[in-house]
């Protein structure tokens, strides 16, 4: 029981170092944690890079829509400058972090046991794109088996297993007001999951009730849970069986996981 719930670094170690860089999942590496979660989208020229938005505006400071960029352009951006302005930010100089590209994270992690949750960003035309290069990009690794390839669009995820059933995938659900009603109230998550193929059922904090968790774990869907900075999360996760929880802050999740653990 101590290594569970597992703890995944959200976009790396956030609280640390600029999100879905390299620093950052070095970071998380540096503090044990048994995964990170980063996101994947495609440059004009169709190569997955490492970026939650779909603008450079938050993290790179300038204007420009990653999808209109080429991958050696965005390879040059600095998306480490924006975190030393924060309010609460620390005196290290990160202005050397440019935008990662897929093939760059997957070298860092190379010689790792790390977990991977890497989600799909995809827009309108990606559907078709997306899945395949991400299913490319994976099969030509080592560390496939350490790979999770998750999205809010499940349409990808379901097309991942098409290309490769051999992908392990995860469904991400967070909460909307159609699905509070419509869905959640019924409990059809674990019915959508299950439908598109995924292997893992990824909710929201909020989602994660005692009786959607259970019926997950009964569907035979291993569950995680996003994005998690509160401790007390530990012991509930482990009273429902989640196998992982997200997290911004994986240093400090990981210290009081560990001390439980060992009283």
């Amino acid at each position: 029981m101590i290594n569970r719930p597992l703890i995944i670094g959200h976009r790396g170690a956030p609280s640390i170092a600029p999100e879905n860089t390299l620093a950052s999942f070095a970071r998380a590496l540096h503090d044990r944690a048994e995964g990170i979660e980063f996101d994947v989208r495609l440059s004009q020229d169709g190569l997955p890079v490492v970026i939650h938005d779909a603008t450079l505006a938050r993290t790179g400071l300038i204007d420009g829509v990653v999808a209109e960029l080429s991958a050696e352009v965005l390879g040059r951006t600095d998306v480490g400058s924006w975190f030393m302005q924060r309010p609460n930010a620390r005196d290290v100089d990160f202005s050397n972090q440019k935008l990662p590209n897929l093939q760059q994270v997957f070298d860092l992690l190379a010689h790792s046991d790390a977990l991977l949750y890497l989600e799909m960003k995809g827009e309108t035309g990606d559907v078709d794109r997306l899945p395949a290069v991400v299913a490319g990009a994976i099969r030509k690794h080592a560390i496939a088996k350490r790979i999770i390839v998750s999205s809010f669009n499940l349409s990808l995820v379901r097309a991942v297993k098409v290309i490769d059933p051999a992908i392990r995938t995860a469904a991400l659900f967070e909460p909307r007001v159609s699905f509070l009603s419509t869905l959640i109230r019924s409990l059809k998550l674990v019915e959508l999951a299950k439908a598109c193929g995924a292997d893992e059922i990824c909710l929201h904090h909020t989602l994660a009730g005692r009786r959607l968790t259970e019926q997950a774990t009964k569907a035979q869907l291993e569950v995680v849970v996003w994005t998690v900075d509160n401790p007390e999360w530990i012991e509930r996760a482990r009273s429902r069986n989640v196998k992982a929880l997200i997290t911004n802050d994986p240093v400090s999740m990981l210290r009081y996981r560990n001390t439980k653990a060992a009283i």
